[in-house]
């Protein structure tokens, strides 16, 4: 059973719906034991980096989805459940994220011609030995939602990039935790493909 963490994020039945269309057992909730008792977790995310960090603390499962993480099962973050996997981020001051990677997550810059927030798609460049990407052709577009983005301090976790303007760390996995900025459950097959790869890794 995936647990698909609730928080009230926007795109919780989207990724569910997305989940079970290829087949995935799934449970959307908000309950520690549940989490921790799912085979696999997912993270969605739209919002605020600050407001989010109050609700999960309200919640009290913030800390769960720590423990989570460091029980080594399968967890995926989407968004939002991206940037939030790092200390800060620029968007909130003062609010603190997970803390499972180091990086910054900063405002994208205005340039010329670009429109912030970033919406719609974008080519990725992938890393070929990407386990939650494997089979993704190089250049496939995925969706993207954001106006803040990550840049790793460990370039080794980044699995695939974007560019937006400025380089964009797009997704990143270490271990059993992995991550997306852009959100497969609205990136058609491709999205369902990167997810369905995610459902493997959580059978084992």
């Amino acid at each position: 059973m995936i647990a698909i963490i609730d928080y009230g994020a926007g795109n919780i039945q989207s990724v569910y719906k997305a989940f079970r269309h290829i087949g995935c057992e799934c449970r959307i909730t908000s309950d520690r034991d549940e989490i921790l008792a799912g085979d696999a977790a997912v993270f969605p995310g739209v919002g605020s980096f600050g407001d989010t960090v109050d609700t999960l603390n309200k919640l009290g499962i913030k800390g769960s989805i720590i423990d989570f993480i460091k029980s080594g099962k399968p967890f995926l973050g989407i968004c939002l459940g991206l940037q939030l996997l790092f200390p800060a981020s620029e968007e909130s001051p003062g609010a603190e994220g997970l803390g499972i990677f180091d990086g910054s997550i900063t405002r994208i810059p205005n340039g010329e011609g670009l429109k912030i927030p970033h919406i719609g798609w974008n080519s990725l460049e992938i890393d070929p030995a990407s386990r939650l990407l494997k089979g993704i052709e190089q250049g496939a577009y995925t969706y993207f939602v954001h106006s803040y983005f990550l840049n790793a301090a460990d370039k080794s976790i980044v699995s695939a990039q974007t560019e937006y303007g400025v380089r964009i760390d797009a997704a990143i996995e270490k271990d059993n935790v992995f991550a997306t900025q852009f959100h497969p459950e609205k990136s058609g097959e491709t999205g369902l493909a990167i997810l369905r790869n995610f459902a493997e890794i959580a059978e084992g």
